[in-house]
């Protein structure tokens, strides 16, 4: 692809592209990070990123910037292709896109496929090799199911879904359009139930639903939960990564993004816009509001204010934990001045008052 043509393709893109320079005009064969590009590829750097040192040395035949007039002066000095853009960084996910199309197999039925009584199939579905789709499932419109996925009775997958392989889909799962399943997730598994007897563990049937708006995505090695009544609901453009758990009966708002290792029980409530960080623990019926935001390793236990940012276990504002953070290292230190602190009031208890 030419840097013209993406400069065409960005133009009618939502990163706001506002000047440009093509410079030669090179063929662009991919795209790369400053360091690492060759005159072939592409690169980017974000408003206030200080980069300039590194844009004068690198290899790079073209790049997107944020409007800064010295870094437009220091491609155009370099004699690079350039364009300016609102935002550089959704410009660079939109140009990965242009210069690698994902690839899309095409509409057919591999042989061993086995599918089962009263499945539906929408036009244009690819089903691949050893796909297993049992009875009264429905499959929608251009999906694709890549080999080895299981679909159990009672799924419905709407249009424009991909399911990739060896991913499992149980009885009352819900897929809107446009949902991606990642290879070996799993989605509408039995949720953690049982109730306690005098003879043990009596198993809790688990007969809702799962039901994924559209748009969600849910990462590698991913779990989500179905209840025993109900539904788990996860909002329309949610963002699930890689082995991420979540229990039966949790429902998230729109917009949600969770990171790997991230584990939600049963009952949680996210609101819109949540961001969870990598190995956040969310207990059992813990509210979260809209636009809340937790570190790495928080523990969640009640309820978190919309548009809070916390950290820690328990979690606390991160304006608090940062604060504990730098005085941790300082404990050992304290503690030895207070015994010695302790220590001294003793012996003074124990020294005779002088006389009057």
């Amino acid at each position: 692809m030419r840097f013209s043509q993406l400069i065409a393709a960005l133009q009618q893109g939502e990163a706001g592209l506002q000047a440009h320079d093509l410079g030669e005009d090179p063929e662009l064969s991919g795209a790369a990070s400053l360091e690492k590009a060759d005159a072939g590829q592409i690169s980017f750097l974000e408003k206030g990123n200080a980069l300039t040192s590194e844009l004068e040395a690198s290899g790079v035949g073209a790049v997107l910037l944020p409007d800064q007039p010295d870094l437009r002066e220091l491609a155009q000095r370099r004699g690079l292709a350039w364009a300016v853009l609102r935002d550089p960084r959704l410009a660079f996910a939109e140009t990965l896109e242009h210069l690698h199309p994902d690839p899309r197999p095409v509409a057919a039925i591999h042989p061993s496929a086995v599918i089962g009584n009263r499945v539906e199939l929408g036009a244009g579905v690819s089903i691949g090799a050893h796909v297993c789709i049992a009875d009264g499932s429905r499959i929608g419109a251009h999906s694709v199911i890549y080999p080895g996925v299981v679909i159990y009775g009672d799924v419905e997958i709407a249009d424009h879904c991909v399911v990739h392989a060896n991913a499992v889909l149980h009885p009352g799962s819900r897929l809107h359009r446009r949902c991606v399943i990642h290879s070996t997730a799993v989605v509408g598994s039995e949720g953690f139930g049982f109730v306690p007897t005098t003879k043990g563990w009596r198993k809790m049937p688990q007969t809702g639903l799962v039901v994924l708006e559209e748009g969600v995505e849910v990462g590698c090695g991913s779990t989500i939960d179905r209840p025993s009544v109900g539904e788990t609901r996860i909002g329309a453009g949610t963002k699930i990564d890689n082995l991420v758990q979540i229990g039966h009966g949790v429902e998230t708002g729109r917009g949600c993004a969770l990171a790997s290792q991230v584990g939600i029980a049963g009952g949680a409530r996210l609101g819109n816009g949540v961001i969870l960080a990598g190995q956040v623990g969310v207990a059992n019926r813990a509210q979260i509001g809209d636009r809340a935001i937790a570190s790495s390793k928080s523990g969640i236990h009640g309820e978190i204010a919309a548009g809070e940012v916390v950290s820690g276990y328990p979690a606390i504002s991160n304006r608090l934990w940062l604060r504990c953070s730098a005085a941790f290292a300082k404990l050992p230190e304290m503690a030895k001045q207070l015994r010695e602190l302790k220590k001294e009031i003793a012996s003074l208890k124990d020294t005779p008052h002088a006389p009057q």
